[in-house]
């Protein structure tokens, strides 16, 4: 739909201008970064390439300037560059397959299913042009154009370097008829519905939903992933449930609890919706029907008052209700997801007998089965308690993970947000605690851990999903259910909705991604899905903007307060079956006893499946390689000081790639010397020269490693192999314990990826994988 220009010329000079639209033929990209030419009046405002390939660019060209977007074709036309002998703007110009004035269609940078029909109104979220004005003066332009368009403007908005960003209410028709209101937006996008909206309806509403999605649900198979609850129960009764809940799956630790939700606010129930659905306005604003891929189970952990478990058997208590769920189905692929923790921080990261056991339990010390699990980081409840709460510092200072979410082979979930839309009424005036794409304000950290902590214990949290948000009006503070997620419950008064925030949330919506990889891929480790979540995960510019700069010690920071940032299920997706990615799963004999001396064993040398021809024609292109090593350990969690001889863990793995300038040969000596101190460093023959942004000193933690480099394709063409060799534990330290001769398994996944998406990487990669075991000398 393109926009009829205005009778009047434009009131405001910002808006003096046209919004037009170039695109690309289908797999070819356009020249970005020589289109945004701000000295010559031509304003980059975003860009998209849809499933075809096709790339689009939406510029804004003031009218004044415009002749100098005609002069870059004029000059392609009539002038030749004295240093390449080609046309001026050569490149430019022939990437450019056709150009118009810009459309609707063209500003939206959401999924393509949700843009609505014409005349329909829906609330868009608009990110509107900004520049170098206060964001007042922007928004303020915004709302006066869009209500001549008889458009409703939110009267919030949140700002950003170059835009602001509100809710407008209305129809594609009514955007596109005012050449104003295009020339103040950059991108549209559907408003995500709040859950406010939903909960104050009346019961019988709520169900006429709830039905109406039920009436779409495509339930999964019987022998489909699940994701396995241990919490306070389940209220199986509820219509979006029941379908994925078997009864088979239903069950308590000790059955007298019953298997029902006990909990006044229903927290398991409200977890089983986020497993399942992540969130209900999603499900409800959609169309069409409802795919589910993976199943429930719910397992009762936490019995009933006025009963209660003691503390210490924890451990045993968790370990029984894993049990149970295998025991009703013993070959499904299972997310183990616990939002249950102490009501403390202090061990700082060492291990205590519950963490350790779950450590026992994914590693599959008792019954030779790994197992992946999902902890949360646990809740920092002074964010409405303390009157001089400070948002985030308290978070980093002084909440620190809560046990047993020091767990090593665990994925530790903490809470982020995008969150921000606030719509009720009754909180004018209030404000978001936390910014888009930060962290929520109740979410724990291991930034409180000492230096030695943080030296000997795993990076926490792993991961963060959405964990909700909470507002603020001066020195008050307080819950908004528009800034959660829309859940289950089955209520007395026949409510079927409620809301939820927290880490308990972003711990159900881990768990929900990894069962839904396992959907697609049945036959990976739990050891390879827990790999593919932190491969995938990124920053958000939120988080680097918490902690800015490069350095490895504020790289270090960001780690311990966001993990490695927030999965992309897609990309996880994905990258199991992309030949920019290898996956690999296999196991090797660490240590062995020979002439009476323990030494190393066997390392493992991965050449890189990618093509070195392809990657040197390339040339100065920029890379980045990912590199994610997961394997889990066998705890010993006794505190005899963690030295040499009393390491907590029974073995570590670590990987390396050859540098640019060394050869395979010195490689292999390099990182096959026999029984070495990890502590002391390792021999060095090439010094590394690649920009590693984690650092090899500091992806060492835990369980889990994943660091990328960031080069040139030829630096890359050089490199060739990775690396994965053993480093010593108590399996090593203490022979006496019959320990020596174990294997242990991983995953490795290592990934390629260009900024330039025209250069075809997929097709020119064959798709293969080589892997020799080294014995070590």
């Amino acid at each position: 739909m393109t926009a009829a220009r205005d009778v009047q010329p434009a009131t405001d000079e910002t808006l003096d201008g046209v919004p037009i639209t170039l695109q690309s033929d289908a797999g070819f990209d356009l020249p970005i970064e020589s289109l945004e030419r701000r000295r010559e009046g031509i304003e980059l405002l975003a860009v998209k390439r849809d499933a075809a390939g096709v790339t689009t660019a939406n510029l804004f060209v003031r009218s004044d300037k415009v002749i100098n977007l005609l002069r870059m074709f004029e000059r392609y036309e009539k002038e030749i560059d004295s240093r390449s002998g080609k046309p001026k703007n050569k490149r430019l110009v022939e990437s450019i397959a056709s150009i118009r004035l810009l459309a609707v269609e063209d500003l939206w940078q959401d999924d393509p299913q949700l843009y609505p029909q014409a005349n329909q109104a829906i609330w868009w979220e608009v990110w509107a042009r900004r520049g170098d004005e206060e964001h007042g003066i922007a928004y303020e332009r915004l709302r006066s154009v869009a209500q001549a368009a008889q458009l409703n403007v939110s009267t919030r908005y949140v700002h950003f370097p170059e835009r602001i960003v509100t809710l407008v209410y209305g129809s594609a028709q009514q955007l596109g008829g005012s050449i104003d209101v295009l020339s103040c937006v950059a991108e549209l996008r559907r408003a995500k519905e709040v859950p406010t909206a939903y909960l104050e309806l009346a019961a019988r509403d709520q169900a006429d939903f709830v039905n109406e999605a039920v009436g779409r649900l495509v339930p999964p198979p019987v022998n489909a992933p699940s994701v396995c609850l241990l919490d306070t129960g389940v209220n199986r009764g509820h219509a979006l449930i029941a379908p994925m809940l078997a009864a088979n799956d239903w069950q308590a630790v000790d059955p007298l609890w019953l298997a029902s939700d006990h909990d006044h606010d229903q927290h398991g129930t409200g977890m089983a919706g986020i497993a399942l659905y992540r969130c209900l306005t999603d499900v409800f604003a959609s169309v069409g029907p409802i795919e589910i891929r993976h199943r429930l189970e719910s397992v009762k952990l936490l019995p009933p008052p006025p009963l209660a478990n003691a503390p210490e058997v924890y451990g045993s208590v968790t370990q029984q209700a894993v049990a149970r769920a295998e025991v009703a189905a013993p070959n499904r692929n299972r997310a183990i997801c616990m939002a249950v923790t102490t009501g403390d921080d202090r061990d700082h990261g060492l291990p205590s007998s519950w963490s350790a056991n779950i450590d026992q339990m994914c590693a599959g010390v008792l019954d030779e089965q790994p197992k992946l699990m999902f902890l949360s980081t646990g809740n920092f409840i002074a964010v409405l308690q303390e009157p001089d709460y400070v948002y985030p510092d308290w978070n980093r200072d002084r909440a620190g993970i809560q046990d047993p979410s020091q767990s090593w082979n665990s994925i530790t979930v903490g809470g982020y947000t995008e969150l921000v839309n606030i719509t009720d009424p009754t909180f004018v005036g209030w404000n978001p605690i936390a910014t888009t794409g930060d962290l929520s304000p109740t979410s724990r950290t291991s930034n409180n851990w000492s230096a030695d902590d943080q030296r000997g214990w795993p990076i926490k949290p792993d991961l963060v999903m959405e964990g909700g948000n909470y507002i603020q009006n001066g020195a008050n503070r307080d819950s908004c259910a528009d800034l959660s997620l829309l859940t289950t419950i089955v209520h007395p008064t026949g409510r079927l909705l409620t809301h939820m925030r927290d880490t308990s949330a972003s711990t159900a919506a881990a768990a929900r991604a990894a069962a839904i990889i396992w959907s697609h891929y049945p036959l990976l480790w739990p050891e390879t899905i827990r790999a593919l979540m932190i491969h995938s995960a990124r920053w958000t510019p939120a988080m680097v903007h918490r902690f800015p700069g490069t350095s490895k010690t504020v790289v270090q920071q960001r780690l311990r307060c966001f993990g490695y940032g927030v999965p992309d299920l897609a990309q996880a997706i994905y990258s199991a079956e992309n030949a920019t990615t290898l996956l690999f799963e296999g196991q090797l004999q660490p240590f062995e006893k020979n002439d009476g001396t323990i030494k190393t064993k066997e390392m493992h040398l991965h050449e890189l499946p990618w093509p070195v021809q392809a990657l040197q024609n390339l040339g100065d292109t920029p890379v980045t390689m990912r590199v994610t090593l997961s394997y889990f350990v066998q705890p010993s969690p006794g505190r005899k000081g963690w030295g040499r001889k009393f390491r907590f863990a029974s073995h570590g793995l670590r990987f390396d790639v050859k540098s640019p300038l060394e050869n395979l040969s010195d490689f292999k000596k390099r990182i096959s010397k026999a029984a070495w101190e990890e502590d002391e460093g390792r021999p060095q023959n090439v010094a590394e020269t690649r920009n590693w942004v984690v650092g090899a000193k500091n992806r060492t933690h835990g369980s889990v490693h994943s660091d990328w480099w960031q080069g040139t394709a030829s630096e890359l063409a050089a490199s060739g192999y990775v690396a994965v060799y053993p480093v010593t534990g108590w399996w090593r330290e203490r022979p006496y314990l019959g320990k020596l001769d174990s294997l242990a398994r991983y995953s490795l996944v290592i990934s390629i990826e260009t900024p330039d998406q025209a250069i075809d990487l997929y097709h020119e990669i064959e798709n293969f994988a080589t892997v020799t075991a080294e014995v070590s000398v």
